[in-house]
C-alpha cells in the first residue's frame, strides 16, 4: 500500500481568483513506512503573494524568484504520485489547487483525483474527535507529536508532521507486520496472532521478592492517601479459587 502525504502552499486562498501553488510537499509512505523518498519543490507563481499568505508562510516572491514554474515540474509531479492514496487535511483545498495547476498546464490532463485516490485527514479526525478542534497543531498536541519547530507553515514540514499524525491516528506506525488482513478503511493491519506452545504442565512462576512485595504495598499506601481509597486495597471476598489464579505477587512467565 502506498500512499503520500501532501500539502501545499499558495498565493491565496481562491484558484478561482488566479491564485497559484508556491510549494508542494509530499511524504512517501509504503506499508506504513516512511520510505524518505519525499518530493519537495519551491514554484514560481507568476504573481504576487497575498500579504495575508506571506505572514502564514513566509514565502516571499523574491525567494520564488529563480524557482520552477509548475509545468516544469507537472510530469515529475504526476509521475510521482500517480496510482498513490493521497493523504491530505483539508482535502478540497489542496486537490482545487492541484486541478487548477493541471488544467493551466493542459487543459485536457486528468484531475489530480482521477490519478490517485484521495483520504483527508481533517475527515477522519472529525470523524474519530467530534466537537473538538482538529487542526494539524491541535491533533499533534492530542496524539503527543513534537511540532515545536513549526513557527511557520510549509509544505513539506506540514506533510512530514502530517504523516506522524495520521500514522499515530491510525493505530501508530508498524514496524513488524506479520500477515493478516488490511482494513479497507483507515489502511490500518490486523496482525495474526501467534500462539506459543507451551510444555505441557504448569506455567513456570517467578514470585515477587521481600523487597518488591514492601515497595508494592507502599505504593498501595501512597495512592491510598493521596486519593482517599485505593480500590486495590479493598478485600476482594470473591471465590477464585476455581481459575486457579497465581498467588498474589507472583509473576507469570
Amino acid at each position: 500500500m502506498r500512499q503520500i502525504v501532501l500539502d501545499t502552499e499558495t498565493t491565496g486562498l481562491e484558484p478561482s481568483e488566479g491564485h497559484r501553488i508556491i510549494e508542494i510537499g509530499c511524504v512517501e509512505i509504503i506499508e506504513r513506512r516512511l520510505t524518505g523518498n519525499d518530493f519537495h519543490r519551491y514554484l514560481q507563481p507568476d504573481r504576487e503573494i497575498d500579504a495575508g499568505a506571506e505572514a502564514v508562510h513566509g514565502i516571499s516572491n523574491a525567494f520564488l524568484a529563480d524557482k520552477p514554474r509548475f509545468a516544469e515540474v507537472a510530469e515529475e509531479f504526476i509521475d510521482y504520485c500517480r496510482g498513490a492514496e493521497l493523504v491530505i487535511h483539508n482535502a478540497p483545498f489542496d486537490v482545487g489547487f492541484l486541478n487548477h495547476e493541471l488544467k493551466l498546464w493542459h487543459d485536457d490532463t486528468a484531475p489530480i483525483d482521477d490519478l490517485c485516490t484521495v483520504a483527508d485527514s481533517l475527515v477522519l479526525a472529525r470523524r474519530m474527535h467530534p466537537g473538538q478542534r482538529n487542526s494539524l497543531d491541535a491533533l499533534c498536541k492530542r496524539y503527543g507529536i513534537d511540532n515545536t519547530h513549526r513557527e511557520l507553515h510549509g509544505a513539506l514540514l506540514d506533510a512530514q508532521i502530517l504523516a506522524d499524525v495520521y500514522l499515530a491516528m491510525t493505530g501508530g506506525q508498524v514496524s513488524l507486520h506479520l500477515g493478516g488482513e488490511e482494513h479497507v478503511e483507515t489502511g490500518l493491519r490486523r496482525e495474526e496472532v501467534r500462539r506459543l506452545s507451551v510444555p505441557a504442565g504448569r506455567l513456570r512462576v517467578q514470585r515477587a521478592t521481600a523487597d518488591e512485595v514492601a515497595a508494592h504495598e507502599a505504593r498501595l499506601a501512597a495512592i491510598d492517601k493521596a486519593s482517599g481509597g485505593c480500590v486495590w486495597l479493598i478485600e476482594d471476598t470473591t471465590d477464585d479459587t476455581a481459575d486457579e489464579q497465581p498467588a498474589e505477587g507472583a509473576l507469570v512467565g
